[in-house]
């Protein structure tokens, strides 16, 4: 488990999450993993809707919710007062980071822009996350992450040949832009440790998609290739793909040279001699009697035989894992990848833990996701606002 006597190495740092579902709040997850403070603000009549989202609940309750709002604290604040505009402005005042995924204009519209907020905070860095960015043509669009990820070009790649394209049973897009808007806002707080000014950090969800899809615009644009739809498999990639055993599914990957002459002999097959298999191009070229060939091996023989048999060999290959699965699993057991939350409700969550792992300042998850407007006394306090204040407030609906 993490030292907790070690100070995170984003401890001290404090942001404001005006995000809702999956991008923006990620994005603030990310950072409060490793010490941030994130003070999530909710409109105390539409919380987030992430509270009640998720497959399956468990007594009422969502499952997500801990997970993606871990760390954070809840304040409940109407934007849409001029009270409310007000409170966020000395909370910004307070605050290194702000992070947010409304529509472009909506914060402007509220007279909480940038240039508005940086006149308060010239350190603050702004966090912007959308479906199309904050400028262009587009820009006003509603954007959702499936809309992004087609129009990044991945959707077009994910599936069958025969089929419409398919999507992953994840919300990749937000996570993806996510990830690329807490990269930009480490990267804006480095430069602000040289300038001494926040600047913002624009994060537009089908661009963050487009940074993941490798050569595909020049195979186009240089040599009149369209990458098209080829399920489990990567063309002329081979072997690499998904082989079905008696009780489960495996992955192989054994394209290079040395890697399948080790599978071929593991197998008992002369295929390394054959001049259909020898060379990466020859396989290539007959990748699906090939794939045909190993799948009929690997039929006939369980996941953990197939395991053992290509660890001993040296082939790589892994186990095509579902939650099941990953809760058993040693090595992620060994890692600690999966780590258990306290929560007040459900008891412990099994939920993922923090990555990357950082070898002398980890970070760690203290608490699951907070219940609506749990610390929204302690930080208007801390703000001057005195309990009478509070009180009004409430009795309006700002808070």
């Amino acid at each position: 488990m993490p030292d907790t006597s070690v100070p995170a190495p984003l401890a001290g740092l404090r942001v404001i999450e005006l995000g809702q579902l999956i991008a923006g709040p990620f994005c603030a997850q990310l950072l409060g993993d490793f010490g941030a403070e994130i003070i999530k603000v909710e409109a105390p009549d539409a919380p987030d809707p992430a509270r009640g989202w998720g497959a399956a609940k468990k007594d009422g309750q969502s499952l997500f919710w801990p997970i993606i709002a871990r760390n954070k604290k809840s304040l409940t604040l109407n934007l849409r007062t001029t009270e409310g505009q007000a409170i966020l402005k000395q909370l910004v005042e307070t605050a290194d980071v702000l992070v947010e995924n409304f529509r472009p204009g909506t914060l402007e519209r509220w007279g909480l822009g940038p240039d508005v907020l940086h006149a308060l905070n010239p350190r603050l860095v702004i966090a912007r996350i959308s479906g199309y960015g904050q400028t262009g043509p587009e820009s006003a669009k509603a954007g959702y992450a499936s809309v992004g990820e087609a129009k990044g070009g991945l959707r077009y790649m994910i599936g069958e040949p025969d089929r419409l394209p398919a999507r992953a049973g994840v919300s990749l897009g937000d996570t993806m832009t996510g990830t690329f808007a807490a990269l930009g806002t480490m990267m804006a707080l480095f430069s602000r440790e040289r300038t001494g000014k926040g600047q913002v950090v624009d994060a537009a969800i089908y661009e963050s998609v487009m940074a993941f899809i490798e050569s595909i615009i020049p195979e186009y644009a240089l040599a009149g290739h369209t990458r098209e739809r080829t399920g489990p498999i990567l063309p002329r990639v081979a072997p690499s793909g998904v082989y079905s055993c008696a009780d489960g599914m495996v992955i192989i990957g054994a394209n290079q040279d040395t890697l399948f002459r080790r599978l071929a002999e593991m197998i008992g097959a002369d295929w390394a001699d054959d001049s259909r298999y020898a060379t990466h191009d020859a396989r290539g070229d007959n990748q699906i009697e090939l794939d045909e060939k190993i799948a009929a091996w690997t039929g006939e023989r369980t996941v953990a035989d197939v395991l053992k048999q290509c660890q001993t060999n040296g082939v790589p290959c892994g186990p095509v894992n579902t939650a099941r699965d990953m809760l058993e699993d040693a090595h992620i057991k060994a890692r600690e990848a999966i780590i258990r939350v306290a929560h007040p409700m459900l008891g412990e969550v099994p939920m993922q833990g923090v990555f990357p792992k950082l070898s002398d300042t980890p970070g760690r998850v203290d608490h699951a996701g907070p219940v609506l407007g749990a610390d929204t006394t302690s930080i208007l306090s801390s703000l001057g606002v005195d309990a009478s204040e509070q009180a009004r407030l409430r009795d309006k609906g700002v808070i």
